[in-house]
């Protein structure tokens, strides 16, 4: 896999005071980016339209209803972005019950982080997806704090989300380490003051993480660039 690197373009240094690491979800710890994907693009194909990786960058780690408006208004399809959202999450919620998997090196990660960092999750998905992931795989002990779109006002790139969950963990944001897969996300995280990890996966490889403080080749790597400051 390949993916953005800019040798000339100086990269801040991990932080000695890390204290929190933040994941994002879907496409960092489920594979779920894949499903979105092969959903949205069945849908853009009934209505005679073709869906591009540059629509899907843009969509990515927006509100869903966000996501949705991108869809229809950049694939000119004349639906409604609520009814377009809903057939999607029902499709989705259809699949997530036999075809969903964590993303390689996950667990090691969570248990190599464990009782060393707080963990929390950022996720742009509703807290319904958020519940169904965190219960399926039994995952919801190793959090300490959980954000979803829901209450969010403005999706990735916008760091709203991040705010909000630094601000839950209560510290600053210099002491946090964001994980993502997509550039928006990373853009989020950098912007809220954080320490961001891009961690691209096939479907992302292509985008712009130019803002990523550091880049992963995936979540093991990233696991390891954070404890080698441990």
């Amino acid at each position: 896999m390949e993916f953005l690197r800019l040798p000339n373009h100086p990269r801040p240094l991990l932080p000695n005071n890390v204290k929190a690491v933040i994941f994002d979800m879907d496409g960092l710890m489920i594979d779920s980016e894949r499903l979105y994907i092969q959903i949205e693009s069945d849908m853009a194909t009934e209505h005679g339209r073709t869906l591009t990786r540059e629509v899907v960058a843009r969509m990515m780690g927006q509100r869903p209803i966000d996501s949705m408006r991108i869809f229809a208004e950049d694939l000119s399809i004349p639906v409604s972005p609520v009814e377009l959202l809903a057939e999607r999450d029902r499709r989705l919620l259809r699949r997530m019950e036999y075809d969903l998997e964590l993303m390689p090196g996950l667990r090691e990660t969570l248990a190599s982080l464990r009782g060393k960092y707080a963990l929390a999750i950022a996720t742009g998905a509703t807290g319904r997806f958020l519940d169904l992931t965190l219960d399926r795989f039994n995952l919801r002990g190793d959090f300490s704090v959980l954000v979803s779109s829901d209450g969010i006002q403005n999706g990735k790139p916008h760091p709203e989300i991040y705010l909000k969950t630094i601000g839950l963990l209560q510290m600053p944001a210099e002491c946090c380490v964001v994980l993502e897969d997509s550039a928006n996300g990373v853009r989020a995280g950098s912007s809220a003051g954080a320490y961001s990890i891009a961690v691209p996966s096939e479907h992302t490889a292509h985008q712009d993480f130019s803002s990523a403080a550091h880049i992963a080749s995936n979540l093991l790597d990233a696991c390891a660039h954070i404890l080698a400051k441990g």
